[in-house]
């Protein structure tokens, strides 16, 4: 079993930058790779970032790319998410998961292990 904790969310003014982290425990071999997602109210889980475990090789969904950046700490054991030049519709719930097969990071049915989510409010 693989345990998921985010932290870092808050309320930031547009413009601004906050950065996640997503501490990892427990039997970690399995995964294939990891993922940020984040659901805004009344609004479907979309995927915002993804990393692949044996290997530098980052995804972003189109509406941050270029602001978003997505890295892996070994030692910690902890995936971040940096999030520059926020923007008011960047406001959502944020989680991240652990990817246990191959294909699309954008995939939903692909990930098994949910964090909690932390909130992430951009004022404008």
């Amino acid at each position: 079993q693989v345990q998921l904790a985010e932290s870092g969310g808050g309320l930031v003014q547009a413009g601004g930058s906050l950065r996640l982290s997503c501490a990892i425990s427990g039997r970690t071999f399995s995964m294939f790779g990891m993922g940020w997602f984040r659901q805004a109210p009344g609004k479907e889980r979309e995927f915002v970032a993804g990393l692949s475990w044996s290997g530098p090789i980052t995804y972003y969904a189109d509406s941050v790319k270029g602001r978003f950046t997505i890295s892996r700490d070994n030692t910690k054991n902890t995936v971040y998410l940096q999030m520059n030049s926020l923007k008011p519709e960047d406001t959502a719930v944020y989680y991240c998961a652990t990817k246990r097969d191959a294909g699309s990071y954008s995939l939903k049915r692909l990930y098994a292990a949910w964090g909690q989510g932390t909130q992430v409010t951009v004022s404008s």
